[in-house]
């Protein structure tokens, strides 16, 4: 009997109601024969978890990359290989489990994007929204191409999550490399002196260091590092080239 519920973890909060909850009823209604999920009354049980609980995260994180999938409006298999190995990559053979188990199941429901979005700003931290949209550009890049609907989904889904521009464009930099990508990574431009290079640098580092999402879980925590590690690389090479 297949099990979910252990990735997303200790139940869910926010997440049980509104647009995500529709969905989240959808997905329990079609597999509860064969499905056993952790319920909200479980969650109480944690009260570690935060504001934002970790069912609530993962699951708008699930429900955010069908909704990307289905931007240029067909689904390949060979896309849907690309979406598994990120979640393994990143949450490990039970998280690339549920997850696609779950987003199958979503691929054929209506994603209503923008009030999903909006129901996630009103609830999560902007820390975990910052980490949301960095899963997200991870996983539009997992195939080697972005498509501009794809980007301008990302581009809607970051107004809409209350994401300010210079910290879009700092994720959007992660993953595409050129010469001033550096500089955006950090939010800044290459006419920056050294000292305002130092100074965005220690606030980039400060925003989105692993420890503000840790509460979520290891797995999330460790994940988040990478855009941390990138953060690091960029100032780095910032460094390398001033001579600094």
């Amino acid at each position: 009997m297949a099990k979910y519920g252990k990735w997303i973890g200790a139940g869910l909060g926010f997440a049980m109601g509104g647009p995500i909850g529709a969905l989240f009823g959808f997905f329990i209604g079609s597999t509860f024969d064969t499905a056993t999920v952790i319920t909200n009354q479980q969650q109480s049980q944690n009260p570690a978890s935060g504001p934002t609980g970790r069912g609530d995260f993962l699951f708008s994180l699930v429900v955010l990359a069908t909704g990307l999938m289905k931007a240029d409006g067909k689904v390949t298999k060979g896309e849907l290989e690309y979406v598994k190995r990120f979640f393994r990559d990143n949450f490990g053979a039970e998280g690339e489990r549920e997850a696609v188990a779950i987003i199958k199941d979503l691929l054929n429901k209506e994603i209503a994007v923008d009030q999903v979005a909006m129901q996630i700003r009103a609830n999560m931290n902007i820390y975990s929204r910052t980490q949301l949209l960095y899963f997200l550009f991870g996983l539009a890049k997992a195939d080697g191409n972005v498509c501009n609907r794809e980007i301008a989904l990302l581009d809607r889904i970051s107004d809409l999550l209350g994401i300010d521009t210079t910290t879009y464009q700092s994720i959007k930099a992660m993953y595409y490399d050129d010469s001033d990508s550096a500089y955006q990574v950090l939010g800044i431009t290459p006419s920056a002196t050294d000292e305002e290079v130092k100074k965005a640098y220690r606030q980039m580092a400060r925003e989105n260091h692993p420890d503000k999402v840790g509460y979520m879980g290891e797995d999330i925590r460790k994940a988040a590092e990478k855009k941390f590690m990138a953060i690091n690389e960029a100032y780095e090479k910032i460094k390398k080239q001033r001579g600094m």
